[in-house]
């Protein structure tokens, strides 16, 4: 198995122990953030990294296989929904956010398995994909800097917030609130792009 995809199982790999961390009972804060948060987004940010990077030795190296294919995307699918779910059940995510993920990745996904009977046809990631991406990394990343359990979506429109916790939160507000946007144009460029593969 080659590295890139030794990388993509290390990413899945660390989905689990993502999610067995609020189990932990770490109750104890650092500079107002819980510490199972801190190591929540520094296994985030690792896998996130990895995620760039098994794609880009694979080009570099020539090698992208099917397992790779497959597995790539499913890793980043598994590790974003985990970690929005994670932050639905703190209250610091309302739950609406990963079901339109969760719904955009149905849509796809089943597309993608009518364009492999109907020939391999596949439709290119477009730009909104791509914003996509960015956009709930980083906000991810910033929704689990939860200085002193203010970093709720949206706080800073109701809540009495100042100084770097208002900085936080709106930018993880803006970010979030862009990756949902991208998600819906993204998947409606598949439901656009292919829906000639569904006239029949």
């Amino acid at each position: 198995m080659n590295l890139p995809n030794k990388l993509t199982i290390f990413r899945i790999i660390l989905v689990p122990i993502m999610v067995i961390i609020p189990f932990l009972g770490l109750n104890q804060t650092l500079f107002g953030i819980s510490i199972s948060y801190l190591i929540i987004d520094l296994i985030f940010m690792i896998a996130s990294y990895t995620d760039h990077l098994d794609g880009k030795l694979a080009r570099k190296n020539n090698q992208v296989t099917t397992f790779g294919k497959f597995a790539d995307p499913l890793a980043d699918k598994i590790l974003v929904l985990a970690a929005m779910l994670i932050l639905v059940e703190d209250g610091n995510l309302p739950a609406w956010i990963p079901i339109i993920v969760i719904f955009r990745e149905f849509v796809v996904s089943g597309y993608r398995l009518v364009a492999v009977e109907k020939g391999g046809e596949v439709i290119a990631a477009s730009i909104w994909g791509k914003i996509k991406t960015a956009t709930q990394m980083f906000a991810i990343i910033l929704m689990f800097i939860n200085i002193n359990n203010t970093n709720t979506f949206g706080a800073f429109v109701y809540g009495n917030l100042s100084g770097i916790e208002l900085i936080i939160n709106i930018l993880a507000t803006i970010l979030m609130t862009i990756s949902v946007i991208a998600t819906i144009f993204s998947g409606w460029d598949y439901i656009k792009d292919g829906k000639k593969l569904l006239k029949d």
